[in-house]
């Protein structure tokens, strides 16, 4: 009997039995599978649990005691299978019963029940604790399952040393993702380096990556390290791989082949304990074909590929990625903007061409026009109105909406000589209104004249743009809900034909 869990860093199956000749059994069954296991009683289970995180699965085998129908419900995070169990009824149950083992023990039943039992391990929902660490997973925050499987496959390729290609579209967070793999990995004590390989120019991107010696080319007048060099030790980001020049992967190759490079100019072959991570927007197997990315450093690169999706595909995302960059965005500027629930549903019908980054800009601009304020639909540029709210028009004082109709007609009036301005209103105030300069012995009600005027300008400006009200507002210069509201009150229709 094997006294201890830990073999080799493998996680191991518990055999809980009493019965001497079937556990003996079941140990050669699991021996030739290739299964690592450790044989116990029911009464020195517990004594292992201490251990839990190297258990696979726990395999309970007899007669089930109450000790063992507690155990299985202490322990929703183990998964247990059930073989020659008299009273197997009474456990099926709890959900992390997998199944039970039929007599006698078949292969294929075997095999598939301890993928079932990996399988409950690999989709546990992870304690928040451990993804925070660091502000881990920042912008990769979400309940749908392709952000699901992001973080489950950044976790597992983290501690390994395999190279990573990330996928996705522009502004899906590829960079983050490459971060996140570097943060949680051995390396996150050492650098991170990006390197945009489409931003730089192909004649300059070698000395870059690779650094010179001074007086290699023109303009070297000192040795400088490249990237690789300034990254020794820790993980190397090559974004935009897709747009790196031929002759520049050879070299590249050459360097995962090899883990050696030379300066330019240089002879000295430098040591590259670096890891790479790439990514790309771009179809690299179609650039294959075409002759545009060499297929021996695209299987290079691919082994591990980590592909983020679209936030078209993911919009159940979008209240969680709001709350997360509005509370990065209030801790860098000290503000913040709240958003209504019919803006949020609104923007989770949005296609968000620009993803990930088109959501940031989008709050960034709000921030600045409605810092410290709650954002409507209406409040939101048009292209994200996807659903159809009336606009709130607050009512007024009527000495506020008198000061109101003067301040909408004078800034209906854009020139910019400001005597032209004048010069134009009165000339308006003559022509629609007689005698205009000169006051009445018995006065003049100037709610009603000006109300005539808004009413004559509102009509000029409607026929002049056949009644499509968007134009004729713009004219105006009001907004078109202002416009609707103010041929509501004045009861103004397009003629009938």
């Amino acid at each position: 009997m094997t006294d201890t869990l830990i073999l080799h860093g493998h996680k191991q199956i518990l055999v809980v039995d009493n019965d001497h000749d079937r556990a003996q059994q079941i140990a050669t069954v699991f021996s030739f599978v290739g299964e690592h296991f450790i044989l116990c009683t029911q009464e020195e289970v517990s004594s292992y649990l201490s251990q839990r995180d190297r258990i696979l699965s726990i395999v309970l085998c007899g007669e089930i005691k109450p000790s063992i129908d507690k155990l299985v419900k202490e322990n929703p995070s183990l998964p247990f299978l059930l073989h020659d169990v008299i009273d197997a009824n009474a456990l099926k149950h709890y959900v992390n019963v997998i199944g039970c083992l039929s007599t006698p023990l078949n292969y294929a039943q075997l095999t598939q029940m301890i993928h079932h039992c990996h399988q409950y391990h690999n989709k546990l929902p992870r304690q928040a604790g451990k993804l925070t660490r660091s502000a881990l997973f920042r912008s990769l925050v979400g309940i749908s399952e392709p952000m699901t499987q992001v973080r489950f496959l950044i976790e597992q390729v983290a501690k390994t040393p395999a190279s990573v290609l990330v996928l996705g579209e522009s502004g899906t967070g590829k960079e983050v993702v490459a971060r996140n793999i570097h943060d949680l990995s051995e390396r996150a004590g050492k650098a991170f380096v990006p390197v945009n390989c489409g931003a730089i120019p192909a004649e300059l991107l070698e000395s870059e990556l690779f650094g010179h010696e001074k007086g290699a080319f023109t303009g070297a007048i000192s040795t400088r390290k490249g990237r690789f060099e300034l990254a020794e030790g820790g993980t190397l980001f090559l974004d935009e791989i897709g747009d790196m020049p031929q002759p520049m992967q050879v070299k590249l190759l050459r360097v995962l082949q090899e883990r050696t490079f030379e300066r330019v100019g240089g002879s000295k072959s430098l040591k590259a304990d670096v890891r790479i991570i790439a990514a790309t927007h771009q179809q690299l197997e179609d650039m294959i074909k075409t002759g545009d990315f060499r297929e021996d450093l695209f299987y290079r690169l691919n082994v591990f590929p980590i592909e983020t999706p679209a936030l078209r595909e993911r919009k159940e995302d979008i209240p969680l990625l709001l709350k997360e960059l509005l509370t990065r965005f209030e801790h860098e500027q000290g503000k913040t903007v709240r958003f209504t629930e019919k803006a949020i549903e609104s923007l989770m019908e949005h296609p968000w061409a620009g993803n990930v980054r088109e959501l940031s800009n989008l709050i960034e601009r709000m921030l600045i026009m409605y810092g410290e304020q709650i954002v409507d639909v209406a409040e939101l540029p048009k292209k994200y109105q996807h659903i159809d709210v009336e606009a709130y028009e607050p009512e007024y004082p009527e000495e506020l909406q008198e000061q109101d109709a003067i301040n909408e007609l004078f800034s209906s009036f854009e020139y910019d000589e400001v005597d032209a301005q004048n010069d134009f209103i009165n000339t308006a105030i003559e022509e629609n209104l007689p005698n205009a300069g000169l006051l009445p012995e018995d006065g003049i009600n100037l709610k009603e004249h000006l109300a005539d005027l808004e009413v004559s300008l509102i009509k000029q400006s409607l026929e002049k743009h056949d009644w499509v009200v968007a134009r004729a507002a713009e004219t105006l210069g009001m907004r078109r809900t202002t416009l609707v509201e103010k041929m509501r009150k004045y009861d103004l229709q397009k003629p009938t034909e």
